[in-house]
């Protein structure tokens, strides 16, 4: 592997030809005013970091750096690492999406048991063409020696862009993918790193972030002497042991001053042209479990289907047992309800982990509210989460509301049913709201957009989707967002397009 030695302290380029350079660049869509911003400053860089909120755009800002400098002969791949409930989406919507239109560019996406054409995308990316090269990766893979491999066998036979995105998913430093992905990050040509907040519980999370780009980033020979320089411990004693404990951190203003020369932070509320209202969606696969279920009853339906058995109210009862499905449960014939492995809570815990402050949660289904407030409850504390719906009494209601609005109150967290909670209510003190399973009523789906998004709202309001690619679930989120209302679309083929 070629070793790239990188330092964070990069001398600045010259203004002029940098200022030059992007008020000509051939944009594919035109960069908000701190896109530009982080660009005209660290788009020549070895490494940086975009600290940036949900919503703000750090996939075009990462996306176009890498087309510069593909432009100026310095790089000809891109290696993207992200979550699983991301990487997907940089392979088939951010990169086709924001990449400019004049760069050739071959794509493959990490799949360690590809099919025919995904294998084939895979060894294109090793071909010796003049195309940018771009492989997108899941941080999971760096757990794993097949994963680690070719990855490294891709920077090995390139000249890349290496980008974390999401990086709190290597902030632990004695996990073996953190270890991985700083030793296999040390043979690309350029390093990124992108997340909505680095520190998502003490400072001691920046290291391994930091570490990824460079050594010489925080000054630190060592995780351990980092904690010796910026965490204030005390001795304890247990039994017959002795131990340290964090009680608290020091020096952060000059943390802060080192972080300032390789990364650029910004939240929506600094972002004056950005939409009021901002869209994106999480990938959710299915468990084996799921996927099982999924297709028997899928199958079902088709057969529904071909003997013509299939009403409206017919057709929307399918639909709502396969959307169970997916959300990670379903109904059996006795009535009772038995709950499927499933990845969507992680997903959801791991959205709430990138966020700071007040979010709202909607949920179709009581299961779904009662498995996320537990998941939140185990993670952030019993008050920083309330659950309304249904069976919340009438008195607790209004309760929840205040308290929710009330900026002192340890409630951070507001899970509800849109079709109880998506009507009237005032739910300003969040900026964030999460669909972790969607109404298929328009109506109610639009009511519970309007909860945050109302008068008393002072910052742009995020929309985050949960949902699985090539089920039900994907169709439901198009149509919503495309304002259609889906009682009157799944009937006879229209129904039998969203199961083939």
């Amino acid at each position: 592997m070629h070793i790239v030695p990188l330092g964070c302290k990069h001398k600045r380029k010259d203004s002029q030809m940098t200022d030059w350079f992007l008020t000509k660049y051939p944009f594919k869509n035109k960069p908000f005013l701190h896109q530009a911003a982080y660009l005209q400053r660290f788009w020549e860089h070895d490494v940086s970091a975009i600290f940036a909120e949900m919503g703000t755009g750090k996939s075009f800002m990462l996306i176009n750096n890498a087309a510069m400098l593909y432009d100026k002969g310095r790089i000809d791949a891109i290696l993207v690492i992200a979550p699983k409930g991301v990487y997907r989406n940089w392979y088939t919507s951010e990169i086709p999406k924001h990449l400019p239109d004049h760069i050739p560019k071959r794509m493959a996406c990490w799949n360690p048991t590809p099919k025919r054409k995904e294998k084939e995308e895979l060894d294109y990316v090793f071909s010796q063409t003049d195309d940018l090269k771009i492989l997108v990766m899941n941080v999971e893979a760096f757990s794993t020696d097949k994963g680690v491999q070719f990855a490294k066998r891709f920077l090995n036979a390139t000249q890349a862009m290496m980008i974390v995105d999401e990086s709190t998913t290597i902030k632990n430093p004695t996990a073996k993918r953190t270890k991985s992905l700083v030793k296999v990050g040390r043979g690309a040509r350029y390093r990124r790193i992108a997340t909505g907040s680095p520190v998502t519980k003490s400072p001691l999370d920046l290291y391994s972030q930091c570490e990824f780009l460079s050594e010489d980033c925080l000054d630190a020979a060592s995780y351990y002497a980092f904690q010796a320089r910026y965490a204030v411990t005390q001795e304890r004693h247990l039994a017959s042991h002795s131990f340290k404990q964090i009680v608290g951190y020091r020096r952060l203003d000059e943390l802060q001053e080192k972080l300032g020369q390789f990364s650029f932070r910004v939240t929506k509320e600094e972002c004056l042209d950005l939409p009021d209202k901002i869209y994106t969606v999480r990938h959710v696969e299915l468990s084996d479990e799921q996927a099982k279920a999924y297709s028997q009853m899928k199958s079902m339906a088709l057969a529904q289907l071909g003997g013509g058995l299939v009403s409206t109210n017919n057709a929307l009862t399918q639909l709502m047992r396969l959307h169970q499905i997916v959300c990670g449960h379903t109904r059996l014939d006795d009535g009772r309800e038995v709950e499927l492995p499933n990845n969507r809570v992680k997903e959801l815990m791991s959205v709430l982990e990138e966020s700071s402050g007040k979010a709202i949660i909607w949920a179709n289904y009581r299961h779904d509210i009662e498995a996320i407030k537990l998941a939140i409850q185990k993670v952030y504390g019993m008050n920083s989460v309330a659950a309304y719906y249904g069976e919340t009494e009438a008195e607790d209601r209004s309760r929840i509301v205040e308290d929710f609005q009330n900026p002192d109150s340890e409630l951070r967290f507001f899970v509800g049913q849109p079709r109880t909670g998506g009507y009237g209510l005032t739910l300003t003190a969040a900026n964030l709201v999460i669909y972790f399973s969607n109404s298929f009523d328009l109506e109610v789906r639009l009511q519970s957009e309007d909860r945050a998004h109302r008068i008393g709202q002072t910052s742009k309001v995020t929309y985050v989707d949960l949902l699985t690619p090539g089920t039900v679930d994907e169709h439901i989120v198009k149509a919503l967002r495309s304002k259609i209302n889906i009682a009157s679309q799944v009937l006879g083929e229209e129904f039998k397009q969203w199961l083939i």
